[in-house]
């Protein structure tokens, strides 16, 4: 199974899904932005598009990443990764639906004040322009597709902690 932990920077993907990993037995956290820097590796590099998800490889490599990596180890995947355009959360989601790979996605949301909040304050990454500029695209995500496609976890007043709980508690449910 693929839990994946969708929303923007500031929701507390990453934080979370560490935590959710310690509460689901057999799991494992990968990250599927490596896919997105493995090909940032390439040399001469691909041709910017300013994200990595934009590039055709991207998806179907972290639907076969997740594929082997499951076919190896069995468990859980604990995914997360920000996918706010629909086409690709639909190339992904089916991608993994071939290989009959059950998928919980779940969004972590924040208000707009409280995500924007977080990116400033972030002592380890500071401040980014880049993780600013995704709070609009991830509203607009929100209310065309988002949150119809996946559980909402709102962390606006929840600890990552908290969330971890309560999706580990969904899961289990």
């Amino acid at each position: 199974m693929i839990l994946w932990l969708n929303g923007t920077h500031g929701a507390g993907k990453t934080t979370t899904s560490a935590l959710v990993q310690q509460l689901i037995p057999d799991s494992r956290v990968f990250d599927a932005e490596k896919v997105g820097e493995t090909l940032m590796d390439i040399k001469p590099a691909l041709p910017w598009t300013g994200n990595f998800q934009d590039w055709e490889p991207w998806r179907p490599l972290v639907v076969e990443t997740a594929r082997r990596v499951l076919e190896y180890t069995g468990g859980t995947l604990v995914m997360p990764m920000t996918v706010l355009v629909e086409q690709y959360w639909r190339e992904i989601s089916s991608g993994l639906d071939q290989h009959e790979i059950p998928v919980r996605h779940f969004v972590l949301h924040a208000d707009q004040d409280t995500l924007r909040g977080r990116i400033e304050g972030d002592t380890d990454l500071g401040p980014s322009t880049f993780r600013l500029a995704y709070l609009e695209p991830y509203a607009e995500a929100a209310r065309t597709w988002l949150h119809g496609e996946a559980e909402v976890v709102d962390t606006t007043h929840l600890t990552p902690a908290q969330a971890a709980q309560q999706i580990a508690e969904a899961v289990k449910a």
